[in-house]
């Protein structure tokens, strides 16, 4: 399969031990970037930590939060972790960025669930002018090191109201859909809309995440049941698993239609443990 669209994989969360075999198989393959979800209240490594740990275990492919809980954390840390791992991996950072929906992570760290949106916007004031090397402010100097590139990695925004929509053209570089095709059109439209209105040069960044599993019986299982397990929250956890794709047409039609909306890559996510996997969607992109 040849569309254009870089493809990479959402990591499974389920045991950390599995991910450098994951990462190492990845990084020899046909795939561009390894996402990494990111809750607290939850049984999943902390995003930052295992990439920077994969990070050291490959060379070439890019590390990928899919999406970071930015409100839940200080910004002045995050600043300097997003940065530090920027400038030792020489760029491979991407640093995707969403607000959260669970109330037991924003009870778990003291933050605001109501307030989450506008507490994201004021950390990236702050954060950016730190990676551009400005002081933290109030008597307080410049927090290094300083990004692979001025002014910080790239960033990704997720999700679907127009305030996050916006937020892509305000400060970021690109935007990241968990949706389907049908779904993704019109977002994708939406943040090129707000891109423009910004005066943003050249076009946003457009990547897409799809669910998958690929493999015998046992795998496409086991897949299903993290998945069902992870969305228990949200009162439909059916209707998640059941956009689940198990199939190389299923997949190869879905990478194609989103790179007919003019996706720049496509995130296979995988919540089945077994790292054969990799192989698997390797032999199909």
């Amino acid at each position: 399969m040849n569309v254009g669209t870089n493809v990479g994989i959402g990591l499974p969360i389920g045991d950390p031990t599995t991910l450098v075999t994951w990462a190492r198989r990845a990084d020899a393959g046909p795939f561009s970037t390894l996402g990494l979800l990111d809750r607290l209240v939850y049984d999943n490594p902390e995003p930052l930590v295992a990439l920077s740990f994969l990070a050291g275990a490959t060379t070439r492919i890019r590390v990928q939060t899919e999406v970071l809980l930015a409100p839940l954390r200080d910004t002045a840390l995050l600043a300097k972790q997003a940065a530090t791992l920027d400038r030792m991996t020489d760029g491979r950072l991407v640093l995707g960025l969403g607000i959260g929906g669970r109330e037991d992570d924003h009870r778990a760290t003291g933050t605001d669930l109501r307030t989450r949106g506008r507490r994201l916007d004021q950390q990236m004031a702050t954060m950016c002018r730190l990676w551009h090397g400005e002081p933290y402010g109030d008597g307080v100097g410049p927090i290094g090191p300083v990004p692979a590139r001025l002014g910080g990695p790239e960033l990704l925004f997720g999700g679907f109201k127009p305030a996050a929509l916006e937020r892509v053209a305000r400060w970021g570089h690109g935007y990241l859909a968990a949706a389907a095709p049908s779904w993704a059109g019109g977002l994708f439209d939406t943040v090129r809309g707000f891109w423009k209105h910004h005066g943003r040069d050249g076009d946003p960044r457009l990547v897409a995440q799809v669910n998958v599993a690929l493999g015998p019986q046992h795998v496409l299982d086991d897949a299903r049941a993290r998945m069902h397990a992870y969305y228990a929250f949200t009162g439909t956890p059916d209707r998640m698993t059941a956009g689940l794709l198990t199939t190389p047409t299923e997949i190869r039609t879905a990478v194609t239609a989103f790179a007919d909306l003019g996706a720049d890559e496509v995130m296979l996510y995988c919540y089945g443990l077994d790292p054969d996997q990799v192989h698997r969607l390797a032999d199909i992109v």
